[in-house]
């Protein structure tokens, strides 16, 4: 910290005013060379995407529909694409995602999502999958979960194009990452990935159309996408039918916790609950279990290998654990309708962004 008006506060003035100036500038550079360049037309809806859309067992929002018409747009214009699509958690981003992969899968193109975290590469890639059941479309996952020998197996499939869709952490910005023919680039919460990773990204979106969701968009995202920059589409609204999140501050008590976790495991539900400190999240296990001795409670770190917090994960979505112990390895989109209580201890300690995305 520097004092108002002295040397050193103008020279870290003047440095900050360069910085901004040099992101301008690139920025600039890379919209401009976008706007001039031409990428690849998508054909207009045919039977099977019609077919595709018809399969989907909920009923659309309208804004769900609004997004979905604003991509297919985009797509089929030889500019190449470069929309930012805003939801709430569990507002349907996933389903119009979905059938922006699927129109670019059905013109013979490659599609590339990827997202912050491991599980959730499992996760989205298993509902892709699902959705997609009844098409002929080939779908990966890539991520630390696979073994030396199955990512090797999975990037020789790539590079021959057998597969349409691969799903996967930043290992998909690797350098031995070859695509015989990538249409369409998929990026989720693009906040939560380091500099080097945005670097790759940033080379990549020069050729293809792109579709970067979030949740919590960044002020310097939401800035590009209001002031045209980047095209932006919103889902303001919620599936319908759905009730309104109750949100609650209090200082630790044992007493309303356990109310809590016995509330919503008796209604058939389950319990995130988020404690973020490694070190001391087996003592809080323990704890709950001599509160709980009935129900099942397990938990998850970052720190266990991946098919621990595979088996974790896998135990808890399949009702097998009815609370799961962890740190923010959940924070990003990860979808168990069957978990509708998330307890957050020591919230006032985590990241904005992690704890707007995990009191949803």
């Amino acid at each position: 910290m520097n004092r108002l008006g002295t040397k050193e506060w103008e020279k870290t003035k003047a440095k900050v005013k360069s910085n901004l100036r040099e992101v301008a500038v690139e920025l600039i550079k890379l919209y401009a060379k976008r706007e001039k360049s031409k990428g690849f037309k998508f054909s207009k809806d045919g039977k099977d995407q019609e077919d595709f859309e018809y399969d989907f067992i909920y009923a659309e929002t309208e804004d769900q529909l609004r997004c979905v018409a604003e991509i297919k747009k985009d797509m089929e214009d030889e500019k190449p694409m470069d929309r930012l699509l805003c939801g709430d958690v569990g507002f349907g981003k996933t389903e119009v995602a979905m059938r922006a992969a699927f129109k670019a899968v059905n013109d013979i193109k490659q599609v590339a999502y990827i997202v912050p975290t491991t599980v959730l590469a499992k996760q989205q890639a298993n509902e892709f999958r699902n959705r997609m059941k009844n098409f002929p479309i080939n779908i990966e996952d890539i991520s630390r979960f696979k073994t030396t020998k199955e990512q090797k197996n999975i990037i020789e499939k790539l590079s021959r194009g057998e597969i349409d869709i691969i799903i996967g952490t930043h290992r998909l910005l690797s350098s031995d990452i070859k695509f015989r023919d990538l249409g369409l680039l998929i990026i989720d919460e693009e906040h939560r990935f380091g500099v080097k990773d945005k670097e790759k990204i940033k080379i990549i979106k020069d050729t293809v159309d792109v579709l970067t969701m979030t949740a919590t968009p960044i002020p310097r995202t939401m800035n590009m996408s209001l002031s045209g920059v980047r095209d932006m589409s919103v889902i303001y609204e919620p599936p319908y039918n759905r009730l309104p999140i109750k949100t609650y501050i209090i200082e630790k008590d044992m007493d309303i916790i356990k109310e809590a976790i016995y509330k919503e495991v008796e209604r058939g539900g389950q319990v995130f609950y988020v404690y973020n400190r490694v070190e001391f999240i087996e003592n809080t296990v323990n704890d709950l279990k001599k509160e709980l001795p009935n129900i099942e409670i397990d938990y998850a770190h970052g720190k266990m290998t991946p098919k621990q917090i595979e088996k974790k994960m896998k135990d808890f979505v399949e009702n097998k654990t009815k609370v799961l112990v962890c740190t923010t390895i959940l924070e990003s989109g990860i979808d168990i309708p069957n978990a509708n209580t998330i307890i957050i201890e020591d919230g006032d300690k985590l990241r904005t962004c992690t704890t707007i995305s995990d009191e949803r």
